[in-house]
């Protein structure tokens, strides 16, 4: 059970977690809820009762939800301490909200590695007293933003933020950001008119400041990331489904936050912003090139 749609990124890079370890050793179906693109309560909710309908109807061994969508509008109300075993990935940063773990459910939580970005863009941009948070107008990013404001505040910082939900507004608040030290870049998943090239053209010759992100799949308009891996969380929620096909009761299986993340540079971006980064980033990160 993915929250969201193929084509995104990040439920893409799920996905191919879990058919590298499923594919082949057992019968495995997907649905979509696809919450990013119809994203009304009633959306979310009818995807969630056609979801438990599929489930109710095939009886499958083990579920896989993936992201918190999944957990909210169909674990939480329909499976709590139910038979059928659940596998969540992808839910930022706590459970709390749903109250796992049940009998039933464990799972993945997905965090970022917050502190280390922020404490790097400090480093880098002269240790100021602030920064620009810029991402989409969803749920998922009102509990990146919220997260981003907890360490900033332990840190001393206080955070200017835009959550938009059309390019031009992003754009906009693009161009603001670069009267800050620095800029967080969130995803732009729930934007319904993004278009990265357009993006790309429409901040050309307005980057100064440094940006920054938590997501790959915004490398194109940042200049350093510090990336969750998704597969991992694929990987992962995969080899828990097959221990419990094995008999392992999901309870047995402790609740775990994801433990890797990748380093990117957009070389691109920095040489338009006239930023060097030094030799200890650039020996360690990949190489994100933007498309011309």
């Amino acid at each position: 059970m993915s929250s969201y749609h193929p084509g995104y990124a990040w439920s893409d890079g799920v996905q191919r977690g879990i058919d590298a370890v499923l594919r082949g050793r057992c019968e495995l179906r997907q649905f979509d809820m696809d919450t990013k693109r119809h994203k009304t309560q009633a959306d979310k909710e009818a995807a969630a009762r056609r979801a438990r309908a599929l489930i109710e109807q095939w009886h499958p061994q083990v579920v896989i939800a993936a992201d918190d969508n999944a957990a909210r509008y169909l674990i939480a109300p329909y499976f709590r301490d139910a038979a059928i075993p659940f596998v969540f990935c992808g839910v930022n940063w706590s459970v709390a909200e749903y109250g796992f773990p049940y009998s039933n459910v464990t799972g993945m939580i997905e965090v970022a590695p917050v502190r280390p970005l922020i404490r790097e863009a400090q480093l880098l941009t002269g240790n100021g007293d602030h920064f620009f948070y810029l991402a989409a107008d969803t749920a998922t990013e009102r509990k990146n933003l919220a997260r981003f404001q907890k360490v900033a505040e332990a840190l001393g910082l206080s955070v200017e933020y835009r959550l938009v939900s059309r390019r031009d507004q992003w754009v906009a608040a693009y161009r603001q950001a670069q009267d800050h030290p620095y800029l967080v870049i969130g995803s732009h998943a729930g934007i319904a008119d993004w278009n990265f090239a357009a993006a790309r053209r429409a901040i050309a010759g307005h980057t100064r400041r440094l940006s920054v992100t938590s997501h790959e799949w915004m490398m194109s308009m940042s200049m350093l990331g510090f990336t969750k891996i998704p597969a991992e969380q694929g990987r992962w929620a995969a080899e828990a489904a097959l221990a419990i096909l094995e008999g392992v009761k999901p309870s047995e299986i402790p609740i775990i936050a994801n433990q890797r993340w990748d380093l990117w540079m957009n070389e691109s971006l920095l040489r338009e912003a006239g930023i060097e980064l030094p030799l200890r980033l650039r020996g360690r990160a990949k190489r994100f090139e933007t498309l011309q």
